[in-house]
């Protein structure tokens, strides 16, 4: 028996090296090389065919952009370049908040504060080159689905079956070195394409997203630890509608960037509910929901120069949308009918108008970084109601990158209306910390370990319920009730 065993594992192990000795096929989907650049979902998101954020100056360090220039192959004139990166990740973590515990209908329901949660990626695309110098290609961004929240599995593949695979992005663009680029579809916006985690200080987890709707605020209860990111960048509120960016080639270390959008989603929405003008249609300018923005136009400059061995990053940004006009149904005003009845979509709100500024500087491997937003919006790209208190919110952080390691610490201040019904009396105010670090174990392959704390506060709201108190007509049981949560996780993130 003992050497029949030896002889299979002489067996496996011989025909195991054969198999690792075979050549890769490319007509099988096989490719051997060196390790590229990982995920792209935004590769060429510029006129030079490179990452849009580095000065291309040491002083810079690694963190100037997700993807450092020309890691992605850019194509020469006549050719192109076929793109099939991906990502899986998976997390271990334990958040405890204050509703781990359900409380009125929800009593006598606690969580388990520890879970492992997994998810993937995967980003096809293409950039080619003309032979006339003309830049095109096309982006995608798939990710998974799964189960609803709550929903146990059933049956043996209960869990597996019940997911699937979504688009989170898909955009095509046309560029030229003097004309600049234009992108077109389900694309981040000019709030996204200036900042892809550099102001925001979110350059340094590996991509679990930190304060950005990373693994922490999701692992757990939410009203206890999700508190929106209110700064937009990268987030799926500013890309998740269609729209046409513009980006222009940059001008002694300026450049510029404009943006349309129509209404809050994809034209494809309107078939086949939409036969005619009703509350189905995506693209209603007038209607019964009163939350709903349309003809979203933005615009800003950025700087970027890098000065002897300090790097300097700043930007600019304005937005504004007109809101749907009600006209089925009349208008709530601000009161106990109100907050009692719950309708915030017959609530009168303001046209969205806001701005955001954002000001990093590197040296040494260090990024201190800070990114503003204030004026007429809610939340996360939500109109505020008429009468309600304007957004003023600030995000800093500091992160340290050299070689395989990078930390980073970043902390946000957020007051906002917050719920519409509470326009006179109360609004929100949250605050939240994250850090941790990375560590590049291997080509493609980082270990991740993040911490985060959180609050959220507005008088006269329940978070653990989301509605009004009851002494202000919200349901019985009802009280204003803050929400604290701290989460550790730790993370393997493997990219391609």
């Amino acid at each position: 028996m003992r050497k029949l065993l030896l002889a299979s594992a002489a067996l496996l192990g011989a025909s195991g090296g054969l198999a690792l000795a075979q050549t890769a096929h490319p007509n099988q989907g096989q490719l051997a090389a060196p390790y590229g650049a990982g995920p792209a979902a935004n590769n060429n998101n510029n006129v030079y065919g490179t990452a849009n954020t580095p000065t291309g100056a040491a002083a810079a360090g690694p963190l100037s952009t997700l993807y450092a220039p020309n890691t992605d192959a850019v194509p020469a004139p006549g050719t192109v370049v076929i793109r099939l990166n991906g990502r899986v990740e998976v997390d271990v973590g334990a958040a405890f908040t204050s509703v781990d515990k359900g409380v009125g209908a929800n009593a006598g329901y606690k969580v388990n504060p520890i879970g492992i949660s997994s998810y993937m990626r995967l980003y096809p695309g293409f950039d080619g080159v003309a032979a006339n110098g003309l830049r095109y290609g096309a982006s995608i961004e798939l990710r998974e689905n799964w189960l609803a929240s709550g929903t146990p599995a059933t049956g043996a593949s209960g869990n597996t079956s019940g997911q699937t695979v979504f688009v989170r992005r898909a955009f095509t663009y046309l560029a030229s070195d003097k004309a600049g680029i234009v992108r077109f579809g389900q694309t981040d916006g000019v709030i996204g394409l200036f900042d892809n985690c550099i102001f925001y200080s979110g350059c340094w987890d590996a991509g679990l997203g930190n304060a950005n709707g990373g693994i922490n605020q999701t692992i757990s209860t939410q009203n206890g630890s999700a508190i929106p990111f209110v700064w937009l960048s990268q987030a799926g509120a500013e890309y998740g509608n269609q729209k046409i960016v513009y980006l222009s080639p940059q001008y002694f270390g300026f450049d510029f960037g404009l943006q349309y959008a129509p209404n809050m989603g994809n034209n494809n929405q309107n078939s086949p509910g939409c036969g005619q003008a009703n509350a189905t249609c995506i693209n209603l300018t007038s209607g019964n929901d009163a939350t709903r923005w349309f003809n979203q136009v933005g615009a800003g400059l950025r700087f970027q120069q890098a000065f002897g061995a300090v790097d300097l990053k700043a930007y600019g940004f304005y937005e504004t949308a007109s809101k749907e006009n009600l006209t089925v149904g009349a208008y709530l005003a601000p009161g106990l009918a109100t907050r009692s009845a719950g309708a915030v979509t017959n609530i009168r709100y303001d046209n969205l108008s806001f701005y955001k500024a954002g000001l990093a500087v590197t040296a040494l491997n260090v990024t201190a970084a800070v990114d503003y937003i204030g004026g007429a919006v809610n939340g996360q790209l939500a109109m505020r109601p008429t009468g309600g208190a304007p957004t003023n919110a600030i995000i800093t952080g500091l992160t340290y990158a050299n070689g395989p390691l990078a930390l980073g610490i970043q902390g946000g201040l957020i007051d906002t209306q917050g719920d519409a019904r509470l326009v006179g009396v109360s609004q929100r105010r949250e605050y939240e910390v994250a850090l941790g670090g990375a560590y590049k174990l291997a080509p493609g392959v980082q270990l991740v370990g993040e911490y985060m704390y959180t609050h959220r506060h507005q008088g006269g709201f329940d978070f653990a319920t989301g509605g009004v108190a009851a002494s202000l007509g919200g349901a019985a049981g009802n009280i204003t009730r803050d929400t604290q949560g701290q989460s550790v996780v730790f993370a393997t993130v493997l990219t391609w």
